[in-house]
């Protein structure tokens, strides 16, 4: 299981892939997990928002956690892998933590209740049940898909709780993290892609980034760089790396991801599940150019 000491690094919320039939293709979820691996990430989130989890049955979710624990082995390495078991609903997360665990799960993300707005104490009340599982819970705020905003205090009661171990930061700033940081929590981690130097400038210990299912092996050079002490290296790869995070985030994430992924050959199909659509021709071309430089 991981531990609140060895959460760091980078970690990757890996894409689902769908064959032309919207089925789970187990094959190109293989290959992308395995290439992942090989470029020494420190952790793959399966069943995350940029999995479609939404769309993910238990039974699927299953499946990808034992290809990716397949993957993980052929590519002899220790790196972790955490389920997403978030949702609205405290039962239902209890229950998804629960079958993660069976599963081998090393942690759950599990993501503040989303849509219906409980208070403070509702949400902490939630990770309270969710770390009581056993299976280390790691927080995730993201208050512009949740539409709610965790206090300080609360954040820091929940980061307090025994079996949670740190959290990932999706706020649109890194303000939290400097205070966080300042008042000597566990450990945080970077959620908003653009933010990465700034996040580990200001404390945070990694980044869970969805942009990194492509050209891994820069975003965690930006890493190891930053670790090193070498931060004008690590700045200066990651400016060099902000014109793909923003073009990955122009239309609804993953699929400019999924399209640039069945470009290069690592899935068979870009193919999502609605209600996300593939992304427009305009996009299409500006990727194309971009794989081009």
């Amino acid at each position: 299981m991981l531990r609140e000491k060895d959460l760091h690094g980078i970690y990757v919320p890996i894409i689902t892939p769908f064959d032309e039939e919207y089925e789970v293709d187990a094959a190109s979820f293989y290959n992308l997990a395995y290439n992942l691996f090989q470029d020494e990430i420190d952790g793959l989130v399966v069943n995350g928002t940029t999995g479609e989890s939404p769309t993910i049955t238990n039974e699927e979710m299953a499946i990808l956690f034992a290809t990716a624990q397949a993957a993980r082995e052929a590519a002899q390495v220790n790196a972790s892998i955490i389920v997403g078991t978030g949702t609205n609903d405290t039962l239902s997360t209890v229950k998804k933590t629960e079958a993660a665990g069976k599963l081998g799960a090393d942690a759950v993300l599990v993501v503040v209740p989303y849509y219906n707005k409980p208070s403070q104490q509702g949400i902490i009340e939630h990770f309270r049940r969710a770390a009581s599982v056993g299976v280390p819970v790691i927080l995730y705020e993201v208050p512009h898909r949740t539409g709610v905003t965790l206090e300080l205090d609360t954040v820091r009661t929940i980061l307090e709780l025994d079996g949670v171990i740190g959290m990932k930061d999706s706020t649109p700033n890194t303000r939290l993290v400097s205070e966080l940081t300042r008042l000597g929590s566990k450990p945080v981690l970077c959620g908003e892609d653009s933010l990465l130097y700034d996040a580990l400038s200001s404390g945070a210990k990694g980044i869970m980034s969805a942009s990194a299912n492509v050209m891994t092996e820069r975003f965690v050079s930006v890493y190891r760089h930053f670790e090193a002490g070498q931060h004008e290296m690590s700045k200066q790869l990651f400016e060099e790396l902000l014109p793909l995070i923003r073009l990955l985030f122009e239309e609804p994430n993953p699929a400019p991801l999924k399209w640039l992924l069945e470009q290069q050959g690592v899935i068979e199909s870009g193919t999502l599940r609605l209600p996300l659509l593939s992304v427009t021709e305009g996009l299409q071309k500006k990727l194309a150019a971009f794989l081009q430089k």
